[in-house]
């Protein structure tokens, strides 16, 4: 897309406030971790409410209106989402406090490493000799109170569509104790693109760079909105099993996209 005048003035004062709010809250979050990570360990009392703060001010600075259904939950557990674009991170994050679970490789992305480190995510490997480990981490993230957030396609999508929910990842809430107090909460994303631009706007997948998305996103005038939808927890304790609890959460997301995308835009073949 090219960027004219107008989204080059955008661009200009955007680009750099939106960087002293993220790096700004990054060193304010450090700052705290100093006192905060040995007084309390793993859990995090103060820290998260700066992430939710700088994300909440991102989303403003970007422009980007975000409307709220539902509420979060309350309860011990995690939350699940389809997974379309790198602003699922402040658009998760700004009406709640969440941890993140990626993969890896993200640990060593210059920038978005940094601060998803900084800021608890759960880097895991997709490698079956790690799933032990892996669900161990995640069962003390749950014991200390922590609402993990994780994104069972495995990728991104591209915002029209909702890849299968992988079952892998459900495996450790029903670990020896966990499954009795934990509860799962769906939460549907549904991006709406600006008027005259392609329904996948603000989708980021494929080839596309996440230097050449950023700037389009923030280029852009006028923005369209992102509606976050918040469903019913599900109680481990309610399913048979890992299977069966990836594919209730799968049926409660699809079913907020395909009420809240227009059926010229929904593409699920599922559906």
């Amino acid at each position: 897309m090219a960027i004219g005048l107008a989204g080059g003035l955008m661009l200009a004062w955007r680009l750099p406030v939106l960087a002293v709010v993220v790096f700004g809250g990054l060193i304010v979050h450090l700052i705290l971790r100093l006192f905060e990570r040995p007084a309390f360990g793993l859990r995090r009392p103060v820290t998260p409410f700066v992430t939710q703060g700088v994300c909440k001010t991102a989303l403003a600075v970007i422009g980007l209106p975000l409307g709220v259904t539902g509420r979060p939950m309350t309860g011990r557990g995690a939350v699940v989402a389809n997974h379309v674009s790198w602003l699922d991170i402040f658009v998760l994050n700004a009406p709640q406090r969440v941890y993140f679970v990626s993969k890896s490789e993200v640990a060593g992305w210059p920038g978005i490493g940094w601060l998803a480190r900084a800021t608890g995510t759960v880097f895991i490997r997709r490698d079956a000799r790690d799933a032990r480990l892996q669900k161990e981490v995640f069962e003390a993230r749950l014991r200390a109170g922590h609402h993990l957030c994780f994104f069972p396609e495995g990728t991104n999508s591209d915002g029209v569509r909702l890849l299968p929910f992988k079952p892998t990842l459900f495996a450790a809430f029903f670990a020896d104790g966990l499954g009795e107090i934990l509860s799962i909460q769906p939460v549907s994303l549904i991006y709406h693109a600006p008027r005259g631009q392609d329904e996948r706007f603000y989708s980021w997948f494929g080839a596309l760079g996440f230097g050449a998305h950023l700037l389009r996103v923030l280029a852009q005038r006028r923005q369209g909105r992102v509606d976050l939808v918040f469903h019913t927890p599900i109680a481990i304790a309610d399913t048979t099993g890992r299977k069966d609890l990836a594919r209730r959460c799968e049926a409660e997301v699809r079913a907020a996209l395909v009420a809240r995308l227009p059926a010229t835009v929904w593409r699920d073949p599922v559906s």
